[in-house]
């Protein structure tokens, strides 16, 4: 597999079609809603559940490109990075309820943070368990699944089989209104976050020198190791990079639904699996578009055909990969 086909978008000129997809389907779906303000509102709330999507999608695609490892468990990250944040919210009131971007920028901040340290350190621990299955995929469905289903029990132990509301902070509520187009302040800040995310995802990996060096254990671990690098270090750093994105899209996710349950990572593991299978397995840059896709899609589908909503994701694959078999950018194989 080569490394760089998942850390980056390909640069040949066909492979720029599928970027085209996003802004094709929006100017589809243009006469269809009708009203111009509506399909604002529509493109833009897409667009910031898309980049959410990505965020706890990116984590996934990362660890499965660069370390060929099937991490169901993705989703317990993604419930463990919210319930943690939950825990920490009451000592943030202070910050979060006053009327202050600055005071809730820094909450949120400090949120995610403890979010990313807890779900990067339980990512070490977890994948110390799921070492001994690299390379045999059915095997580690198996303890992945397993480690999901016992780390949504374990929240449920803790915290009850109760819903937990997680309202946004006092700044992030509302929304800005430009004439008849009304954008949700929180949808704004999701924007900031994951285009932040998806740059930095692609300067690590394609500029810096712990990026080159796990690309270069992708390709040959036996040389890099030979040249007296830790191979092994890198790829656990990797894996809890992985698990700590699920933390933050946790977050971010708890915020945009205002409400935690126990299986919350469990629900949106589906919607993220569509998203890595659409953009290419292991591809960044594919996952990147392929969120984005399905969001715009599930908001259009939402409101012209309520009844579709609920299938549009999978028929949006379908079709994907009945164009593109592999998905939209998928890394190539040696």
């Amino acid at each position: 597999m080569t490394a760089r086909g998942a850390a980056s978008l390909p640069l040949h000129h066909r492979d720029l079609l599928p970027v085209l997809l996003v802004p094709a389907v929006a100017l589809i779906a243009l006469p269809l809603v009708g009203s111009f303000s509506t399909w604002v509102t529509l493109t833009l709330a897409g667009l910031a559940m898309g980049m959410i999507i990505f965020i706890i999608a990116s984590g996934l695609t990362l660890v499965f490109g660069l370390m060929d490892v099937l991490n169901f468990g993705h989703g317990a990250f993604i419930s463990i990075g919210a319930y943690a944040a939950a825990v920490l919210v009451p000592a943030l009131a202070g910050f979060l309820q006053v009327d202050s971007l600055l005071y809730n920028v820094i909450a949120l901040l400090a949120l995610i943070a403890l979010a990313m340290v807890v779900t990067g350190l339980l990512g070490y621990a977890f994948e110390r368990v799921i070492m001994p299955v690299y390379g045999q995929h059915l095997k580690q469905i198996l303890v992945t699944v397993g480690g999901l289903i016992v780390a949504e029990q374990i929240i449920v132990a803790i915290f009850g089989p109760v819903q937990i509301v997680l309202t946004l902070p006092t700044a992030f509520r509302g929304a800005l209104v430009f004439g008849d187009v009304a954008i949700e302040r929180y949808r704004l800040i999701a924007v900031v976050i994951g285009l932040l995310i998806f740059a930095v995802m692609l300067l690590v990996l394609n500029r810096t020198r712990i990026g080159l060096l796990i690309r270069a254990g992708v390709e040959n671990g036996e040389m890099v190791e030979a040249l007296g690098y830790h191979v092994r270090r890198l790829f656990v750093g990797v894996f809890m990079a992985g698990s700590a994105l699920a933390g933050l899209g946790g977050v971010m996710w708890g915020f945009y639904r205002e409400l935690l349950t126990p299986a919350m990572g469990m629900d949106v593991m589906v919607l993220a699996f569509i998203v890595v299978v659409i953009g290419g397995l292991g591809s960044v840059g594919g996952c990147f578009i392929g969120a984005l896709l399905v969001a715009v899609v599930a908001n259009y589908t939402g409101f012209l055909a309520p009844k579709l909503a609920l299938v549009s994701n999978i028929l949006l694959m379908a079709l994907i990969l009945l164009w593109r078999s592999r998905g939209l950018y998928p890394v190539t194989k040696r």
